[in-house]
């Protein structure tokens, strides 16, 4: 599960960090508390004729299938199982020709405790600077707006979640799957469209080496925001 999360980040330093171009969209603010349908940065590649382009692109948190008669769906949406994500029919198109990372400081977890209590977590890297989530975008044509009006497509993604292992499982069984910076290309290559070719780079995908942090249970307020959300608590 990856429902929370920190990116406060400035736009350039997004760009330089994970060797992008262009940066399209107006930048949602700095936010220490990311929720979902929030719009989000993230990070893809589409092909040229100079080769790929790496491109950052401003995101609606929780996917929309192109085929969803409403956006509501998306709220639903928000992670997807990577164990499934080649055949679940609103992640496999995109599983296959629209990867994306989408960039984090950190994120939030809830541990349960033996008496029924939940603890906020926030696990980050204390060897890199910001984690990349392995992401999935698309496309949705609003059916509500004309053809013509520049607002109808809306652009929204998906985070990949997989088992959380040993370090990580007694805070919760579910984790974001995060793309190491050797991976970034392979992970982000338009060229990369068969379904076998993406079900391993899925299964190489190491497992991360993340710090959790416990933090003040303000966090569990979306209206809550500010650096003080991520001190130890």
């Amino acid at each position: 599960m990856c429902g929370r999360y920190v990116m406060a980040r400035a736009t350039g330093d997004l760009l330089s960090y994970f060797d992008a171009q262009v940066a399209e969209g107006a930048a949602p603010p700095p936010s220490w508390n990311v929720a979902p349908t929030d719009d989000v940065p993230i990070i893809a590649e589409k092909a040229s004729g100079d080769g790929p382009e790496r491109r950052l692109l401003i995101a609606r948190w929780g996917l929309v299938p192109s085929w969803a008669k409403d956006i509501k769906i998306g709220s639903k949406l928000i992670n997807a199982r990577s164990e499934t994500v080649l055949d679940k029919p609103a992640f496999r198109k995109a599983a296959v020709k629209r990867r994306a990372l989408v960039p984090a400081q950190g994120y939030y977890e809830w541990e349960k405790t033996a008496d029924g209590k939940k603890i906020p977590n926030y696990l980050y890297s204390e060897k890199d600077e910001l984690l990349a989530f392995a992401g999935l975008y698309e496309f949705w044509p609003d059916p509500s707006l004309p053809e013509d009006d520049p607002h109808r497509w809306l652009l929204s993604c998906t985070v990949l979640t997989t088992t959380a292992h040993d370090s990580l499982g007694h805070v919760h069984d579910r984790a974001p799957v995060i793309v190491p910076p050797e991976m970034y290309a392979d992970w982000l290559n338009p060229d990369i469209t068969d379904k076998e070719a993406v079900q391993h780079l899925l299964e190489s995908i190491p497992e991360p080496v993340l710090t959790p942090r416990v933090v003040t249970d303000r966090v569990n307020s979306v209206r809550n925001n500010g650096p003080e959300l991520i001190e130890p608590a």
